[in-house]
């Protein structure tokens, strides 16, 4: 398999109100121009089949929802190791907004013959409702502002 440098993978489901994070994060970096060695991906859920999105890169930025980091709509980059380390904190506790991406990086070391540093890009949510497409206005609002930094996380 050819081994990309970095991959940027986008969580959330597009459907549930404030998770579509990820999905529109994932909207705009399509239209940029990416660095060579970039891969941009797109895991809507946060199930085993995205360990496959951590494999062959030395590094991840993930893009997902957060809860507990501030008012809705704040961005917030994190370094994701000390889940992957699995840290004693549970995905609450961890700022993720429900279960999946926390519990998947605790799976990369057993999972993963190389680990990549991992950080992640999050947005602060609102509320989430299933089969309610659109962001909160003030998570749509920062969809720009998480973007650009994880466009400053590439080489």
């Amino acid at each position: 398999m050819a081994s990309d440098d970095t991959h940027i993978i986008c969580f959330g489901n597009e459907l549930h109100g404030d998770d579509g994070v990820g999905p529109a994060v994932h909207a705009l970096l399509a239209t940029k121009a990416l660095p060579p060695g970039v891969r941009l991906m797109r895991a809507d859920v946060a199930g085993l089949a995205a360990i496959g999105c951590f494999d062959g890169c030395r590094r991840a930025v993930v893009v997902d929802a957060l809860r507990g980091f501030g008012a809705p709509g704040s961005v917030h980059e994190l370094d994701a190791m000390p889940l992957v380390d699995g840290a004693s904190r549970d995905e609450a506790s961890g700022g993720f907004h429900g279960a999946g991406v926390g519990a998947l990086l605790r799976l990369l070391p057993v999972t993963l013959e190389h680990l990549p540093e991992i950080r992640l890009i999050g947005i602060e949510i609102e509320s989430t409702h299933p089969f309610s497409p659109g962001l909160s206005a003030p998570v749509a609002g920062s969809i720009a502002m998480a973007a650009r930094k994880v466009m400053e996380q590439l080489p």
